[in-house]
Order: C-alpha cells, then structure tokens, then sequence
C-alpha cells in the first residue's frame, strides 16, 4: 500500500464523461482519491453523493476529488445521472482492471475490486493522507476536510 511521503504514482483513466484524466496534470492542487468498491451499490452510492456535496469545500480548499471504482465509464455515466453527481469526475479503474488500485496497494484480488480507501496527494504529487476503510463503513468526509483545512 502507498504510504504517506512517498510520491503518488501518476495514472490516467478515463471519467464517466469519456474524459481523459492524468494525475500528474493535477499538480500544484490538492487531489482526493476516494476509491469505492462497486458502483449501484448504496454506501459507495453515499460515499460519491458526499463527494459532491462538498465540492465547494473542496474548491475552497484548493482540491479535487476524484471518485474511482473498477466499473466501467458506460455503468459510472448512468450512476452519476442517477445519484444527480454533476460536479465530481468518477474515474473507471476498468481497464486494465484495477490497474490504478493494484499500483496503489489497495486491490482486493479475491472479490476483484477495490478497499473502500481515501487518499490524499498534496500541491507536489506527494502522499500526504491514506486511510482504508471496512467495506462496509461510509468514510467521514468531515475527517477529510478536516485534514485539507490544516
């Protein structure tokens, strides 16, 4: 798993848009990674609904959350429209699969998806946050603005 002070591996996945997204085109703001299992699923439905909630907080903060899970961009469009997600880009770590999550330790082999994970990479593409979740469990997002605001 990656730990805090090392530098984030740099990935480009497509959003529920189709849009390409490049991690290292991110530097210079803040990025979180907020990986869920499996999308249609209610606590990463929860999970991706508070992440838009806070997107101001987010802006305020100078950072950018990403949703990421191992579903595909067809199955992430249709999720957003339905949980109304407007603002927050939902990454597809489809293909190859979990490619993102292996690279940053947190890839379930046995179930074929992600832990329920945030982390956060600061101004310089450094880890600065990792925190991994039961599966089961809706993370604090005042736990993660919290953090940012330090």
């Amino acid at each position: 798993m990656v730990k805090v002070g090392e530098a984030a591996p740099d990935f480009v996945l497509k959003d529920h848009n189709k849009n390409e997204v490049k991690l290292s085109s991110l530097k210079g703001k803040k990025v979180l990674l907020s990986f869920h299992p499996l999308a249609w699923t209610k606590i990463c439905a929860e999970q991706m609904k508070s992440l838009e909630a806070n997107f101001h907080t987010f802006e305020k903060l100078g950072t950018i959350a990403l949703g990421l899970s191992v579903d595909t961009v067809p199955s992430k469009h249709a999720w957003t429209r339905k949980l109304g997600i407007e603002k927050t880009r939902l990454l597809s770590d489809f293909w190859p699969h979990g490619a993102v999550a292996k690279t940053y330790g947190i890839f379930r082999e046995k179930e074929g998806f992600s832990e329920r994970a945030n982390i956060i990479i600061d101004e310089d593409q450094n880890v600065v946050f990792v925190k991994v979740y039961e599966i089961s469990q809706l993370p604090d997002i005042e736990e993660i603005n919290s953090f940012l605001s330090k």
